[in-house]
Order: C-alpha cells, then sequence, then structure tokens
C-alpha cells in the first residue's frame, strides 16, 4: 500500500500508537442473499495517473458485523429512513398540492437507474445538479413546497429512497461536455492540502487506504454506497455531510453542504467509483 502521506497522517491522529498495514478484504456482498455487488472495479481510465488500477468500495475495509449489517436489509438500521422517505414520497405538501408520487408515481419504477448518473448536468437549467438539488428543485419548483436542508435527515432520507431503486446498477458519472471544467475544479480540490494538518482527500484515500490509524480502517473514500448509515453517530449521513466532517477533520474552516466547492469534489469522487455498484444506504464505522 502507498506510504507517501505517512507524516501527514500521524499528525491527524496524534495520539495513535502506530500506523499499521491491514488489506481490504476480499469478500462478495451478496444483498439479501440475492443480489451479488460490484464491490471491486477497474479503475476508470482518468485515474491511471494515481497508480490505482482497481477501485474498491468502503464495503471491503469494514469488519465483518458491519458488513452483515450492510447484507441484510432486515438488519440495515438506515433502511429505516426508507420506510420514512416512502411516506414523504406520497404525502401532498406545498401550494400546488403535490406529492412526489402525483408526477413521478411509485419511486421503484420512476426512480430506478436515477442514482447511478448523479451528480448531473441539468440542460434545462444549464448546471450540473446533484440528487440533492434536483429533490429540492422538485419541491420548490413542482410542489410549491419548501426546500429539504441540504443534509437533513429528511433530505438523506428521500436520498436514500432513491439509491436503493439502483441499488446493484454500475455507477457511472459523465465528466466530460458542460461538467468537464467542474469536475477539474472537484480533482483539485481533491487534491489540495488544507488545514492545519495540511492533508488532502488524497493523503488518506489514495496515498494511505489500507492502512489502519487506532481502530479505522482506511478506505478508498468512495461514494457509491451514499447516503450512508454510520455507527459513529447513530444516523443516516449524506455525502456533503461527510465532506463537511472530513475538512473539519484537517482543522480546517470547511465549506457548507450543498456548496460549489462540494458540488465539484461530489463529481469528481463520485467520477472515481465508476463501475462500482449502486450500494446506499451502506452501513459504515
Amino acid at each position: 500500500m502507498k506510504f507517501k502521506a505517512l507524516t501527514a497522517v500521524a499528525a491527524l491522529m496524534v495520539a495513535m500508537p502506530a500506523i499499521t498495514l491491514a488489506d481490504p478484504d476480499d469478500d462478495t456482498l451478496v444483498l439479501n442473499g440475492e443480489t451479488e455487488m460490484v464491490t471491486k472495479a477497474a479503475a476508470p481510465a482518468h485515474m491511471e495517473e494515481t497508480g490505482i488500477d482497481t477501485v474498491m468500495s468502503g464495503w471491503h475495509f469494514r469488519n465483518d458485523d458491519t458488513q452483515a449489517m450492510q447484507a441484510d436489509d432486515f438488519d440495515n438500521p438506515g433502511m429505516l429512513a426508507v420506510e420514512s422517505a416512502i411516506e414523504a414520497w406520497n404525502t401532498v405538501e406545498g401550494e400546488a398540492g403535490k406529492s412526489c408520487a402525483s408526477c413521478h408515481g411509485a419511486a421503484e419504477d420512476s426512480m430506478k437507474g436515477i442514482r447511478a448518473v448523479y451528480p448531473k448536468w441539468n440542460e434545462t437549467a444549464g448546471e450540473l445538479r446533484t440528487l440533492a438539488m434536483q429533490v429540492n428543485d422538485c419541491r420548490t419548483n413542482q410542489m410549491k413546497a419548501e426546500p429539504y436542508k441540504y443534509d437533513s435527515g429528511p433530505m438523506a432520507a428521500m436520498e436514500a429512497l432513491i439509491s436503493v431503486q439502483s441499488r446493484g446498477m454500475p455507477v457511472n458519472v459523465a465528466i466530460d461536455g458542460p461538467v468537464q471544467a467542474i469536475w477539474e475544479k472537484g480533482k483539485e480540490l481533491y487534491y489540495t492540502r488544507t488545514g492545519i494538518l495540511e492533508l488532502s482527500c488524497a493523503s488518506c484515500h489514495e496515498e494511505n487506504y489500507g492502512n489502519m490509524i487506532r481502530a479505522d480502517h482506511l478506505s478508498q473514500g468512495q461514494i457509491n454506497g451514499f447516503p450512508t448509515y454510520r455507527l459513529k453517530n447513530a444516523k443516516l449521513n449524506t455525502v456533503h455531510g461527510r465532506f463537511k466532517g472530513c475538512v473539519r477533520d484537517t482543522r480546517a474552516e470547511t465549506y457548507k453542504p450543498g456548496s460549489e466547492e462540494f458540488i465539484a469534489l461530489e463529481l469528481y469522487v463520485a467520477s472515481r467509483g465508476n463501475g462500482l455498484s449502486v450500494e446506499g444506504p451502506s452501513v459504515r464505522n
């Protein structure tokens, strides 16, 4: 495993006794005993310069108990949020007197494949949209309802409901055309060292994935499993909520969920997982 950022990562965990090697496992994720997920795939062509030839879901870096929790919907605590989102999907809100179902019908029919291609360029709006942005656009413009807070519980739950419909499908985020400049900005953010500890996303998730820091097993930082139920904070977490926490851990002033910076970073990080199965809601530490 790469070890270039040893000094920086050691600074992050000042009190740790040591960094030790612990390769990701080679288990297979079969969801509910019937759907095999692609959790290791050939790295996208744009990652050739990184020296990484295989991209891996964060599932491989978790212990057996956590893996088993995700593999069964009855044990996955993130599925409780999906149930609440089904109710929200069918609830009329706003001045237009509509629910999500009013326009889209059943989520299991209309949302299949959606999570796999987001963030995505919206030609009509002339902007890159994350899934959260699209949800809020529907709420404000179609339902005439209040938007969800970007990284709130209701937003995480709705993203989970939409993600479930694409589980097992390969992430296939476009990075060319009108989104290329945004993708380049996200890439720059990924490699830029910030904060008192002078760490970048790459310091942990590219240069030190597979290493153990205390009880934490560093993954590649893939986001194909988001929204993610974290055992650490006992709730469903959005991608931008996790970005915010990571930047904060570098002792830097973080960006806000929904900011241009995090939108660009989401596009870049999502593209690093092209080929992996959509897993959300996943279970992580």
